[in-house]
């Protein structure tokens, strides 16, 4: 009954994904929705026979490692990588590291919002998304992308009033993320980086924080529209382990006018 299971969610996953969700073109007309199996077996790393048999519960129990590629390849999220492994009497491994891309939804989201400057970081605060009024408020994403290195190596970015109050959020943040990433060797060289180069991570880090995103005011020091009283309002996204982070201000205050001002120009 299990490998029935299997089966099934395999065969339901591979027909919900489109060729363009996985980075391939759909190559003409296609009797049936979702991927073909020699695209999915392709994608995994493996035979196609051998995920044949997996769809018609003809083969043999899958090794943890197959069960990743076939989470890479389907783009299962994090709950569904877990029915994976419990669909075939497996205990879920460590994943090998965070979601760095950004769902087109949440992309989209971006832009649908002008007047307020948003970005999307990975648990490594790497921005893998931004709209035009972030980059032209926080400076030059696309130079400097990690918001920890840019807080404790002061590289990048303008001065803030909850740059203390960010530092303990961010390290409580890289924290959880080593320990749900342990092979994640980009967020080990961070990490590595900033013990090196910062004193006050170092100290942050030995007390263990325990703070979570939420509402916040903030004052930026912009070289050009001067301070810029700014609310911020952290949105999770479970499915990847990401963050949204909006920045706006209140109506009618110069803030307000000020950001209308750097979405216009840049």
């Amino acid at each position: 009954m299990a490998r029935q299971e299997l089966a099934r969610f395999l065969r339901q996953r591979r027909e919900v994904i489109g060729p363009a969700d996985v980075g391939l073109t759909a190559g003409g007309r296609r009797r049936t929705p979702g991927l073909r199996r020699e695209e999915v077996a392709g994608l995994a790393h493996m035979s196609v026979d051998y995920y044949t048999r997996l769809e018609q519960a003809r083969g043999p129990h899958p090794s943890p490692r197959i069960l990743d590629a076939l989470t890479s390849a389907l783009r299962l999220s994090p709950a569904e990588r877990v029915h994976l492994f419990r669909l075939a009497g497996a205990s879920p491994t460590p994943p090998a590291g965070p979601v760095r891309q950004v769902r087109p939804y949440v992309a989209n989201l971006l832009r649908r919002i002008p007047e307020a400057a948003a970005v999307v970081t990975d648990v490594t605060y790497d921005v893998i998304a931004f709209n035009p009024l972030a980059d032209a408020l926080l400076g030059d994403l696309r130079t400097e992308p990690n918001l920890a290195r840019r807080r404790f190596m002061r590289v990048g970015g303008y001065e803030s009033s909850s740059a203390e109050e960010f530092g303990h959020i961010a390290v409580a943040r890289l924290r959880a993320a080593a320990d749900r990433y342990p092979r994640d060797e980009p967020l080990a060289n961070l990490l590595a980086e900033l013990r090196a180069g910062s004193a006050e991570f170092t100290e942050i880090w030995k007390t263990n924080p325990v703070r979570s995103p939420g509402h916040r005011t903030k004052t930026i020091s912009h070289p050009q529209a001067g301070p810029l009283r700014v609310n911020c309002d952290v949105l999770t996204i479970p499915d990847d382990d990401q963050q949204v982070v909006f920045l706006t201000a209140d109506p009618g205050t110069p803030t307000a006018h000020a950001l209308r001002h750097l979405a216009a120009t840049g």
